[in-house]
Order: C-alpha cells, then sequence, then structure tokens
C-alpha cells in the first residue's frame, strides 16, 4: 500500500504529550490562505508533483520510520501524530497505519480540519488518544472566504465529538483581521463550551514559516496584512475563554 507524503518529522514536542514523530500526510480539502503546507492543498495524487516536498512512501517506509523512534515514545510517553494537509484524505491508509500501531500499543493523536464524513472515519479516531481539531472561524460565510469551504459539517462533527468520549483539542489559528474580533471569540467559546464535556483550546499566533515552499512552488504569497496578534490581544483572547469554563492549554 501506498500513500502521499512530506517528510515525516522526528523528535517533536508540540503536537502531543512526549516525544512523537510527525506523519504528515498530503491532501486537503480546504484552501486556507494563510496556510503553511501549500503544497498539501487539493486531492493527494495531484500534490505528487510539487518539487521535492511531496513524495509516495510504501506503508513499509513509513512504519520504519516510526519503530525507528519506538525508544524515545517509550521513556517520554510519546507516539505519533498524523497530520497534513488533511489525514483523512487518505483515509484506506490512514487506518492501515492506525490499526497497526494501535496493536504496537503505539500512542497516536491526529490533528484534523474536522472536514470529513464523521462515521467514515470514527473507527480511526477511536484509535486515538488525543484529537486536535481547528476552528478557525465560526461564521459560515467568513469560514469560506478564508478557507474556499463553509464550516457546517466541521461544526458538526465537532458536536458528534463532544458527544462521545474522546479527548478533544480545539486548535484556533489567532490571525488579526480574520478571526480575533471579540464576536468570532465569543460565539467561538460559547460553541466549544455547550458542545465539549471538558473543553480545551490551544490557541496559535499565526506564523509565515511556510513563506519558503510558496516560493519554491511558485505560487503567491500568503496576504501581508496576515499577523499575529500582540500579547495583550492574546491575554484578552484567553480571559474569554477562560470566562466560559474553557482550558487553554499550550503542547
Amino acid at each position: 500500500m501506498k500513500g502521499y507524503f512530506m517528510e515525516p518529522q522526528n523528535m517533536s514536542v508540540n503536537d502531543g504529550n512526549g516525544i512523537r514523530t510527525l506523519i504528515f500526510m498530503a491532501g486537503c480539502p480546504l484552501r486556507c490562505q494563510w496556510c503553511s503546507n501549500p503544497e498539501s492543498q487539493g486531492s493527494p495524487a495531484n500534490s505528487r508533483g510539487r518539487g521535492s516536498l511531496v513524495r509516495e512512501y510504501w506503508l513499509d517506509e513509513i512504519m520504519e520510520i516510526i519503530e525507528r523512534q519506538r525508544i524515545f515514545y517509550r521513556f517520554s510517553g510519546g507516539g505519533v501524530t498524523f497530520s497534513g494537509g488533511e489525514a483523512t484524505m487518505q483515509l484506506e491508509i490512514l487506518d492501515e497505519m492506525s490499526m497497526l500501531l494501535y496493536d504496537k500499543a503505539i500512542d497516536m493523536a491526529i490533528e484534523t480540519c474536522g472536514y470529513f464524513d464523521f462515521q467514515a472515519v470514527k473507527r480511526v479516531m477511536d484509535r486515538m488518544s488525543l484529537i486536535f481539531i481547528d476552528l478557525k472561524l465560526f461564521n459560515g460565510q467568513a469560514h469560506r472566504k478564508f478557507t474556499g469551504m463553509d464550516n457546517a459539517l466541521i461544526l458538526e462533527n465537532i458536536r458528534k465529538f463532544g458527544e462521545m468520549d474522546y479527548q478533544i483539542v480545539i486548535r484556533i489559528p489567532l490571525i488579526e483581521g480574520v478571526n480575533t474580533d471579540q464576536e468570532n471569540i465569543s460565539h467561538t467559546a460559547d460553541f466549544i463550551s455547550k458542545h465539549i464535556k471538558k473543553p480545551k483550546v490551544e490557541l496559535l499566533p499565526y506564523h509565515s514559516f511556510g513563506d519558503e515552499k510558496y516560493r519554491d512552488l511558485q505560487l503567491e504569497l500568503p496576504s501581508r496584512e496576515f499577523k499575529a496578534p500582540d500579547k495583550s490581544s492574546i491575554n484578552e483572547i484567553r480571559k474569554i475563554f477562560k470566562s466560559k469554563g474553557i482550558e487553554v492549554v499550550k503542547y
């Protein structure tokens, strides 16, 4: 079995507990204007032609990369985090990988934009110890403007996760002038506190670390108007979430 991947990243400590290997899977249904992995957008197969940033890996190759890191997982309480792009776009190989890792008792987490058929991915999500779900904008029209897709399916999937016994962290990229206004933050906080049993959010200020990829791919850079909010604004946003009983976490 083969899949389309960006280069795996070992020794990560920001995407779950302990030391982790990030498995970046190509393909994403969204077109976020600030995306730091533009090579992953579109269908997985179409991303193959994007220079050296995406390549085909056999399943055995990915498993070998993971196997070499097991000692670090064992002594740090870490494991594997699936990321992207959107990992669920390659559901067949994701299902197989997660089943093999589950049988090896390797801890797993996943980062997802939440845009998927819930029943189709449920068996994979059941194997995860931690699920990071992006909630970029609460307003559907604004979400479509900045990501190319409506967020109704994402909101519905968050509701479904909240009805079950999953460990959920809502991740919010903070982009000044896009989603840091009080109206968006308040609506987002109300939604999370209502639908997640033990609500947690992680706030991720905007960065431009992906700009070099845009240059390599000869793509237009994200808007120079995108920027991270200042510390004072972030503290005010944090207070809004805490006032709704939502724990603000950092990985």
